[in-house]
């Protein structure tokens, strides 16, 4: 399981890329892992303003649906496009082309109760045993 130390984790599976003022979202390692093979992505519309862990967008796989949980608080300013037409990106590259979308955060506070990457890892373990 990839699990990259710039990145923050939420208890949903999935991470956050600050960027400057900006948050990149997607879905772990382990999540797409564990959804199987990813043939559809839902993304939330550019301007919406989202709550943290509330469902804001959706994947589709072969195996289920699943909702995508937004890590932080705030408006959408960009979705990844490209998923539309090559939702497997999620798949094949979680941390980089697979990207969901960009949210500017309202509540900066909440950044800080988000996982770092040894966390998560710890978390993913126990998890798994229950």
């Amino acid at each position: 399981m990839d699990s990259p130390v710039e990145l923050r984790y939420s208890s949903d599976h999935e991470w956050v890329r600050m960027e400057s003022s900006l948050a990149r979202i997607g879905i772990t390692d382990f999540a797409q892992d564990a959804l199987g093979d990813v043939v559809y992505v839902e993304l939330p519309e550019v301007g919406v303003v989202v709550t943290a862990n509330s469902a804001f967008a959706e994947i589709e796989s072969t195996k289920s649906v699943s909702d995508v949980f937004a890590p932080v608080s705030g408006e959408v300013i960009e979705v990844n496009d490209v998923l539309e037409e090559r939702p497997e990106l999620v798949n094949e590259d979680p941390y980089g082309d697979g990207w969901i979308c960009v949210i500017q955060p309202s509540a900066e506070a909440e950044l800080d109760e988000l996982m770092d990457a040894e966390s998560y890892k710890s978390f993913v373990v126990e998890e798994s045993e229950e």
